[in-house]
């Protein structure tokens, strides 16, 4: 039971992907100043992208439950990244787990719907294999693009997220990024329900919300 003063003692058990969740689109930022480094667990290396990759890509991603089939996989590296995989050799990232087995991936890109203008980066397609969530792979996978953004001469970075992930939101929160003021605004409502699954402190202005409110309509079981 909750010992927060305002968050539902009621709270029903949410998946860290849940589309019982209220959709809401949410964009956090950070400044590339004084980032912070985490080391992976003993056993796992991070390597970067080499041709042949994107089957991995999509693995990893259809596994966290980015994507329902392969196709939608393939769809998604044709729009993001088939004509800019020259970039991706020293943008994208991938961690290896002891088996060798390609288990994470996080991408230090740009918003590829307006032109790259070296400033604001964004973080692209984080996932975590699903049998290895929990192991503390996404906070180092995260960083290291973070930190290769950097290096590129980008100085703030985006990440575009939802409320059906609601636990990548408290990732990034306690990474240091932040609600973009606009976001935060027309989105309040999803920032609310991050706010409540949450109780991350960085979200305190935004009040919490009841069960029924978190799914748009009768509560689910707890």
């Amino acid at each position: 039971m909750s010992n927060h003063p305002n968050k539902p003692n009621n709270l029903p058990s949410f998946d860290n992907h849940d589309a019982r969740i209220q959709y809401y689109e949410l964009v956090l930022e950070r400044s590339l100043e004084d980032l912070p480094d985490q080391p992976l667990p003993p056993g796992y290396r991070f390597v970067t992208y080499s041709p042949g990759d994107k089957e991995s890509w999509i693995a990893i991603e259809k596994s966290a439950k980015e994507f329902d089939t392969d196709k939608e996989g393939r769809e998604a590296w044709e729009r993001y990244y088939a004509s800019r995989e020259a970039l991706l050799p020293e943008r994208m990232f991938f961690v290896v787990n002891p088996a060798g087995e390609k288990v994470a991936t996080a991408t230090a890109f740009f918003d590829i719907r307006r032109d790259d203008d070296g400033v604001n980066g964004m973080l692209h397609w984080v996932a975590v294999r699903r049998d290895e969530q929990g192991r503390r792979l996404s906070k180092p996978i995260i960083l290291k693009a973070l930190h290769r953004m950097a290096e590129l001469g980008y100085t703030r970075a985006v990440i575009p997220t939802q409320t059906t992930t609601w636990l990548a939101c408290k990732v990034y929160l306690d990474l240091g990024f932040r609600p973009i003021p606009r976001n935060a605004e027309r989105n309040s409502m999803g920032w609310r329900i991050v706010r409540t699954l949450t109780e991350h402190p960085a979200l305190e202005e935004f009040p919490p919300v009841s069960p029924e409110e978190i799914t748009g309509g009768s509560s689910p079981s707890p």
